[in-house]
């Protein structure tokens, strides 16, 4: 009776360790792969954005953005990327980072902070790339109209308020032929 008992703890510790380190094992792997990767994927960051024709010369009308739901952001230094939300307000484009404050930001999203440090990037936006710009914007009145841009576009509800908590980080995605690279205003 014993050595049964003993079998079947057996063979239920090693279906619990299959069942938990076969999707650990194929998480990890999509993870690596993807950080290779032409762009990101819907839950990893991906690696350089490589295809797509580079945009050059005269800014476009920005206004087809407010179509679009997201892009592809690549910073320069770690060239990784990243799906994001964007706006479009006044000819110029925004995108921001939630959930800044506390452990999560630490754990989950460096992004920003290299970016505050670096701003130079490539964005992809319907197989199109642009050099860009970030600039952190911390105050004024553009911070309460993007806010409300991005709370009209999508289903959330982002105000100056966090943005001066630090708990949602604007930038601004100017253009590259400004001599500003993760200024803050």
């Amino acid at each position: 009776m014993i050595k049964s008992s003993t079998s079947i703890k057996q063979k239920l510790l090693f279906v619990c360790l299959t069942i938990t380190l076969v999707p650990l094992t194929l998480f990890g792997s999509l993870a690596i792969k993807t950080s290779f990767s032409d762009g990101p994927s819907v839950l990893f960051s991906g690696g350089p954005l490589i295809s797509g024709e580079m945009m050059t010369g005269q800014e476009p009308d920005w206004s087809f953005v407010r179509n679009i739901r997201t892009f592809e952001l690549q910073l320069m230094s770690p060239a990784r990327s990243r799906t994001l939300w964007i706006v479009e307000h006044n000819g110029k484009l925004y995108l921001n980072s939630n959930y800044m404050g506390g452990i999560r930001q630490r754990l989950w999203k460096r992004w920003p902070e290299q970016a505050e440090r670096d701003g130079r990037a490539i964005m992809r936006i319907d197989g199109k790339r642009y050099q860009r710009n970030l600039i952190r914007i911390k105050s004024g009145p553009i911070v309460n109209d993007v806010t409300q841009a991005f709370s009209e576009k999508y289903p959330v509800t982002m105000t100056p308020a966090e943005v001066e908590a630090e708990e949602l980080w604007l930038f601004e995605l100017a253009p590259n032929n400004q001599e500003i690279n993760g200024d803050i205003r």
